[in-house]
């Protein structure tokens, strides 16, 4: 039994027409290990995760989760019919769609009340957001984009908005490839409902669930993101995009250590192990590893080494894809395997069916501890595709970017 969550599109795009899950059921029948192929739609935006005070008070935020979990309901109910098993169902989600497979593990203190039994995460872990209020400012303009401005109940008011009229204003707001990149301006954040706290506090206190996970990335998560900010090209203006444009209350003290551990270095930077090429700009390749790292690898490592001895934990790290100019081994360069009847097909099929991706034919994948920080990395070598090694890269940086995005976390709004 699989439950698919969308893909990519940073809670603003996607639907699952987007994704054929054929190749993944068919690969499942050959195997001998059947699974059932479920996707389902969930309100994006301001539909989904519109932010405020006022949607605090009247408890109505992060609706897309609430539909994520109706639809897992729905699964409870009804998969049975279709020669499903509901207490087999595993959530599977990449990008936006697997934060949200984390934030599912997070809901009502970790307990998954029989919804699901496992989660496989592709470049999404508990994102280092903040709490509804934070994006107070998108609200405003939402209501000020829609007539709703001199209205006593501004929220009322929005229910009442033309979709039209609504949906035009909320297309004026900031998207995933505007120059904020990826600090979001529709995206979950703590809202004492179905989040009761910020996700990596939670985290931090143990409101889990306690399944097994596997939870993975691609090497360069940051290019794709990195594109719309070619105009800052030095030191100065760096220093001034970070504090405006992501990071409106950080401390100069915690700017110097933050840019010191993610030095202007072409050969450091994203694409990794390109040398000096793929600089399309001179902090292209700097930011682009500061964003993949604060966004998907740090939040990923901060994840698994919380939950270790507490869960069966695996973990892949793909590196294919290194030939593609400038964008490397993006985000979502992995799907073409999954959806493709690749390695990483079996892998899953193994572990919705056994909750275990290990069996004939595979690289044996051992579990992630601390103690041993496995990752199944997937390379472009035609002699040796898979092999094994360490989280151990980027230390320094990935504990620089994660302290600094707990007492920063994203979703406030650009000081401009």
């Amino acid at each position: 039994m699989l439950s698919k969550f969308l893909n990519l599109g940073g809670f603003e795009v996607g639907s699952p027409q987007m994704y054929d899950g054929a190749v993944i059921v068919e690969r499942s029948i050959a195997l001998g290990q059947p699974v059932i192929y479920v996707s389902m739609n969930y309100r994006l935006t301001a539909f989904g995760f519109l932010a405020g005070k006022e949607v605090k008070a009247a408890g109505v935020g992060n609706l897309g989760l609430h539909d994520q979990r109706e639809a897992l309901r729905w699964i409870q109910k009804y998969i049975s019919p279709f020669g499903g098993d509901p207490t087999k169902v595993t959530i599977w989600g990449e990008s936006a769609g697997a934060m949200s497979v984390s934030l599912q593990m997070l809901a009502d203190g970790g307990d998954t009340k029989g919804l699901f039994r496992a989660a496989f995460m592709q470049s999404g872990s508990p994102p280092p957001v903040g709490d509804i209020t934070d994006g107070q400012k998108y609200y405003d303009a939402l209501v000020q984009g829609t007539g709703c401005a001199g209205s006593s109940d501004t929220l009322a008011c929005l229910r009442t908005v033309p979709y039209k009229r609504l949906k035009a204003a909320i297309n004026d707001s900031p998207h995933i490839l505007s120059y904020q990149s990826l600090n979001l301006a529709w995206l979950p954040r703590a809202d004492g409902v179905f989040l009761s706290d910020t996700p990596q506090k939670l985290v931090q206190q143990g409101k889990v669930a306690q399944i097994p996970i596997v939870s993975s990335d691609c090497e360069d998560e940051g290019t794709l993101f990195s594109l719309s900010i070619l105009n800052v090209t030095d030191e100065g203006q760096i220093r001034t995009y970070l504090k405006t444009n992501f990071f409106p209350t950080i401390s100069d003290a915690d700017l110097d250590t933050l840019l010191q551990a993610y030095p202007q270095d072409l050969t450091q930077g994203s694409p990794y192990d390109t040398g000096f090429l793929n600089a399309l700009s001179p902090q292209f390749k700097r930011f682009a590893s500061f964003q993949g790292d604060a966004l998907f690898q740090a939040p990923r490592r901060f994840f698994l080494s919380a939950r270790s001895g507490k869960q069966k934990m695996w973990s892949y790290l793909s590196k294919r894809g290194k030939v593609l100019p400038f964008l490397g081994a993006a985000q979502g360069s992995d799907l073409l395997n999954i959806y493709g009847g690749g390695e990483l097909t079996d892998y899953l099929i193994r572990f919705a069916t056994n909750l275990n991706p290990n069996g004939p034919g595979s690289t044996s994948w051992p579990e992630y501890t601390n103690l041993s920080p496995s990752l199944l990395t997937l390379t472009d070598s035609a002699l040796v595709p898979i092999v094994i090694t360490q989280d151990t890269y980027r230390m320094k940086g990935m504990s620089t970017v994660t302290n600094i995005m707990l007492a920063n976390p994203l979703g406030i709004p650009p000081n401009v």
